[in-house]
């Protein structure tokens, strides 16, 4: 497949990024039958509950429709996350709206929730219900919702009996007003009536861990608003971050001329590092957290893990790096194992926290 990929990449950078998206769906539902190659068990992460066979998954806004999660666990990947999904089917934000930054390895979005709703998406879950593999479900709020808490709600009550776990998405930037839910008035009462329906479906179907994803751009107030509420709440676990409105000076590609979309990739990774490692110094190990943004190889992936993060997320460095990145990183991460005589990474999460926390990322206080 990474020769298939290498052959096809020139071809998929010089297309519309959305359209090569499309392709790239359509190529993973005809991927031939198999099961990927058992991970080494110093890969094993427990976390909220959950037994993961290694701690590499592919982010939300991949596969938004859950049309090919089993694919991606076949390419390696411990677990997948589909969505973000809203209540009704929506198309999003006007089209150009996926910009590649080739020379920065980076992706500026702004999709806008685009996804076909959830009932198209609850129909695929239900079909591989019976089949193993850890698929987590984002969910979010449609655009011209009257109440966006009742869409999260909707979100709980609907997978609640196929989803592994689920992610509060308030974080997009790509929503208007979506980004207000993460104060700390907004989010308490979010989190309270997700939690709330959350241990309702418990009777019908076993307990889902409830996840909350953050924006990288947060003032350290205003992580820490986040935080107070996400442990007065009892949720499971964070995921830091989404992707970030600035754009930073080193961005070599014409950034500003896409003032506005999330900017995912490897210029996200200091700053959602050091977002990362501040979440951790104030959780002070109440829940594990998931570390996403920049990470394109085992280096990466380690240094996540050192910075906080039990488990790790990727997306955009698939696009550059192709469909073998998840194992790529695995045999990285193992070779470093055996390089520091490690037997599990649980020994080594948040080691380096105070190191990233003195980080100097512009805006950061």
């Amino acid at each position: 497949m990474n020769f298939l990929y290498r052959l096809a990449s020139n071809l998929l950078k010089t297309m519309d990024a959305e359209k090569a998206h499309g392709l790239a769906i359509a190529a993973l539902q005809h991927l031939p039958q198999g099961s990927p190659k058992p991970d080494d068990p110093r890969l094993a992460v427990k976390a909220f509950g959950i037994d993961f066979s290694n701690p590499i998954g592919l982010a939300a806004g991949f596969d938004k429709n859950a049309e090919v999660p089993d694919a991606i666990l076949k390419l390696g990947f411990g677990f997948a996350e589909v969505g973000t999904l809203t209540p009704l089917a929506q198309i999003g934000n006007p089209k150009p709206r996926v910009f590649r930054l080739l020379e920065d390895e980076a992706v500026v979005n702004r999709l806008g929730f685009n996804n076909q709703g959830h009932l198209a998406a609850l129909e695929r879950l239900q079909q591989r219900a019976a089949r193993s593999g850890i698929v987590g479900v984002n969910v979010g709020a449609n655009k011209d919702s009257p109440n966006r808490v009742t869409d999260y709600v909707a979100g709980i009550r609907t997978f609640a009996a196929v989803a592994s776990y689920f992610t509060i998405n308030v974080s997009s930037p790509n929503t208007p007003g979506l980004r207000d839910l993460q104060g700390e008035a907004a989010l308490d009462d979010l989190l309270a009536w997700t939690i709330h329906e959350r241990d309702e479906a418990i009777r019908h179907t076993s307990r889902k861990p409830v996840l909350l994803k953050i924006a990288p751009d947060l003032s350290l107030g205003g992580l820490d608003d986040v935080v107070k509420v996400a442990r007065k709440r009892g949720i499971d676990g964070l995921i830091v971050s989404n992707t970030t409105i600035r754009r930073p000076s080193s961005l070599q590609a014409k950034a500003h001329q896409i003032p506005t979309g999330g900017l995912s990739g490897k210029p996200l990774f200091p700053l959602s590092t050091r977002m990362l490692a501040e979440t951790f110094l104030r959780v002070e190990g109440q829940f594990p957290l998931i570390g996403v943004g920049g990470v394109d190889s085992a280096r990466a992936a380690f240094s996540k893990i050192e910075a906080g993060a039990s488990l790790v997320q990727l997306y955009s460095g698939l696009v550059y790096q192709g469909p073998g990145l998840a194992n790529t990183i695995k045999q990285g991460l193992v070779e470093r194992m055996e390089k520091e005589g490690l037997s599990t990474l649980a020994t080594v999460v948040g080691r380096a926290a105070a190191d990233w926390q003195q980080w100097p990322i512009e805006g950061v206080d």
